[in-house]
């Protein structure tokens, strides 16, 4: 599993990359030879798009991501583990409704055939790229919540023992 789960942050990491590069080639093709890549924005929005979602995966496995621990710092260790549990199987809930969602939005561009500005390509790979990492997301949610019911070691929470700042 974990060999999973690094496969899937790296993915993540390499979506940022593609998004920076994407971005600085942009501006160093228009800043200093007054042209551009074609079809750069359409790239651009559609690889943030892939980047969200697949960093929806990254954060949701190590619980990184926007938390409110006011309930949660009060509670004993019990009360903590059943919070963390509670609030890993709602988000496994929302999650895989959205991955849901997104799957008709990949379906809908693929028989839309929506292409990009400039070069004409379908845009549905894209699409479907970005619902791989919500699938993503729904299989590291469901490994967190699995490790947090049995094997809760696993997931020692860094916040008992570093102080939030």
């Amino acid at each position: 599993m974990d060999r999973i789960i690094d496969s899937i942050e790296w993915l993540a990491a390499i979506f940022v990359g593609l998004v920076a590069a994407n971005i600085f080639i942009s501006v160093i093709l228009r800043k200093f030879f007054d042209t551009s890549i074609p079809d750069s924005y359409d790239f651009g929005r559609l690889l943030l798009g892939i980047l969200i979602f697949w960093g929806i995966a990254a954060t949701s496995y190590r619980g990184s991501h926007i938390t409110v621990d006011l309930l949660w710092t009060t509670a004993g260790p019990r009360m903590k583990r059943l919070i963390d549990i509670f609030a890993t199987l709602v988000l496994l809930f929302v999650v895989m409704v959205q991955t849901l969602m997104l799957f008709d939005k990949v379906r809908g561009t693929y028989q839309d055939n929506v292409l990009s500005y400039d070069l004409n390509l379908p845009t549905w790979p894209f699409f479907a790229v970005a619902w791989m990492g919500d699938v993503s997301a729904v299989i590291l949610i469901a490994i967190r919540t699995y490790r947090l019911i049995f094997q809760p070691e696993l997931m020692a929470d860094k916040h008992d023992t570093q102080p939030n700042e």
